[in-house]
């Protein structure tokens, strides 16, 4: 039976191409769904391309069946599952549009990207995501599917189990969709809507083609030489690009293998039972990783880390915000490869990375395959080539000004050097102007405060002001210990406030910024009693700092900073 092919392979091609030649090769690990995480001994689950293809199958055809055609946007709101590769591929295979909304996002928020985007078809995982949305209200015309059963919906909708739509494909019905997968699907057609997060303002969608995905995917795997039977360990969420295109696409286009682990908290737990070779995860991850073995003492017993992480693995990639070098050199003084890339959801997202082959430490690594990268009169870093978004979705304006001449500014600073390398130096939105007009980079002073092993965040302030101040949330636990025999035990917010405290991060903040200018030292510093997060809506969720969120949050800390 022949296989359409396009005339250059999208993410589909390669897909069918593994299932026609590897059908029953064993490709994805992952526990048995609904199983308590704690238990000892859990249930593996593991899939062959076939079975991935007739799942996905199956899928299409329930999408069929539920009014959803060419150019249709189908939301789909679910944390990490198996099923979630079959919905993302079942959706491109019919011309569809996915747009995956994030599962931590309140009922609002995912009525705003529902109503945006204009759903057709709107897929739940289960109760708690259906939850969310029954508070609030669906537009006219967009149905409401779930994978598991639901007891909530929002008025005037009749969920149904996607899985239970239509029966599963025969033999001949699975080669059939094989057949057409992908077929008419050009590679500048819009596959997916991701909506930003960002760092202030609305948030906006960002249309990638099938093209932007595919080409970024396969540069990845040709800078890294993706090996057949290299596993990978998947942790972080696929509604957001770095995973869906580091971990899920690069799994289908190197035909590789992969497991998924139950949550980003067991992450260290299932490299232990499914040892990969290589994972993908944002700094914070391995910035716990290192505060605890250094926290149980056993930082230089020898091979730690790779012991720790399974004992396979041979690669680390950080990505989604700026690596602290010495979280870098911690790691691969133990042994253990850890590179930083660079890039955004409107660069489908992979700019430059640093590979095994190819690296040099405090950068971001060289530009991917088919790719240019440079440096604007005012530093700012644009870039150009397949990998660059469609555009804002309905934001024409936006868009316009975002991509000049095919070029997508990128809104960050940095510099090449003389070998290609990309170095982040700092946020042009972000670049502080103090009242002397002397411009600072925050990331830059944040990292090296965030080195100190003594501090665990840091928020850098001075705009329009005439010094810079800082909050800093410190490393609870060690701070603690390096106070026990003077203070004794005190609760967090207790511990902040004792004048020794201040006196330990004081000093740690001259050291840390020693070697900067004047106006680049922070005068004044207030401890904070808990970490920026997420949940307060300071941090994004690739864990970037919300600056004019956390300048709400800690209104009246700030002023006091700048009190006379």
């Amino acid at each position: 039976m022949s296989i359409a092919v396009a005339a250059q392979p999208t993410v589909l091609h390669h897909f069918v191409g593994h299932v026609r030649t590897r059908a029953d090769r064993q490709c994805l690990w992952y526990h048995t769904p609904g199983q308590p995480v704690d238990v000892e001994e859990k249930a593996v689950t593991i899939r062959t391309w076939r079975d991935i293809a007739r799942d996905t199958a199956h899928v299409a055809a329930a999408l069929r069946a539920l009014g959803v055609e060419r150019g249709d946007r189908v939301v789909f709101i679910s944390p990490n599952r198996a099923e979630w590769i079959p919905v993302d591929l079942a959706v491109l295979a019919l011309g569809a549009v996915h747009v995956p909304v994030h599962n931590s996002l309140a009922g609002p928020q995912m009525q705003f990207q529902i109503v945006d985007c204009g759903a057709k078809l709107v897929i739940v995982a289960g109760e708690e995501q259906a939850a969310k949305i029954a508070a609030t209200s669906l537009p006219a015309g967009t149905g409401l599917a779930s994978l598991d059963a639901v007891a909530s919906a929002p008025a005037g909708t009749s969920p149904r189990r996607l899985f239970e739509v239509v029966p599963p494909p025969t033999e001949a019905e699975l080669d059939a969709f094989l057949d057409s997968a992908g077929v008419g699907t050009a590679t500048n057609d819009l596959a997916t809507i991701l909506y930003t997060s960002g760092t202030t303002g609305e948030p906006k969608g960002v249309m990638l083609s099938h093209g932007n995905i595919t080409s970024n995917a396969e540069g990845i795997v040709a800078g890294f030489g993706g090996a057949q039977d290299e596993r990978r360990l998947n942790l972080l969420p696929f509604s957001h690009i770095f995973a869906r295109t580091c971990d899920l696409y690069v799994w289908l286009i190197a035909g590789s293998e992969m497991a998924l682990a139950d949550a980003p908290q067991t992450a260290v737990e299932n490299c232990a039972e499914f040892q990969p070779r290589i994972l993908n995860a944002v700094p914070y991850f391995y910035e716990r990783v290192m505060r605890k073995v250094v926290e149980m003492g056993v930082a230089d017993m020898p091979d730690i880390l790779r012991l720790a992480m399974g004992g396979a693995i041979e690669h680390c990639c950080s990505g989604g915000a700026a690596l602290p070098d010495h979280i870098a050199k911690f790691f691969n003084d133990r042994g253990v490869l850890l590179t930083q890339g660079y890039g955004l959801t409107e660069t489908s997202p992979v700019i430059t990375m640093n590979t095994h082959l190819v690296y040099k430490h405090g950068t971001v690594g060289r530009p991917l395959e088919n790719i240019e990268v440079r440096i604007a009169d005012d530093g700012e870093i644009v870039t150009r080539g397949p990998h660059v978004m469609l555009g804002y979705w309905n934001r024409p304006e936006e868009t316009a000004a975002a991509v000049v001449d095919g070029w997508f500014h990128t809104g960050d600073v940095g510099e090449i050097d003389g070998d290609g390398y990309l170095k982040i130096t700092g946020r042009k939105k972000e670049i502080i102007v103090t009242t002397g007009g002397k411009k600072v980079a925050p990331l830059l002073l944040e990292a090296k405060l965030t080195s100190d092993p003594l501090i665990r965040q840091a928020a850098i302030v001075g705009e329009g002001k005439d010094y810079l101040a800082a909050l800093i949330v410190p490393n609870f636990e060690g701070l603690a210990e390096a106070l026990r025999e003077t203070i004794g035990e005190r609760p967090q917010a207790e511990l902040v406030e004792q004048p020794e405290a201040r006196e330990l991060i004081g000093r740690a903040i001259r050291e840390r910024l020693a070697d900067l200018s004047h106006y680049e030292q922070v005068q004044r510093f207030t401890l904070v009693g808990r970490e920026f997060d997420v949940d307060h809506g300071e941090m994004t969720l690739t864990m970037k700092l919300r600056r004019k969120r956390v300048a709400e949050n800690f209104h009246t800390e700030i002023e006091e900073m700048y009190r006379k």
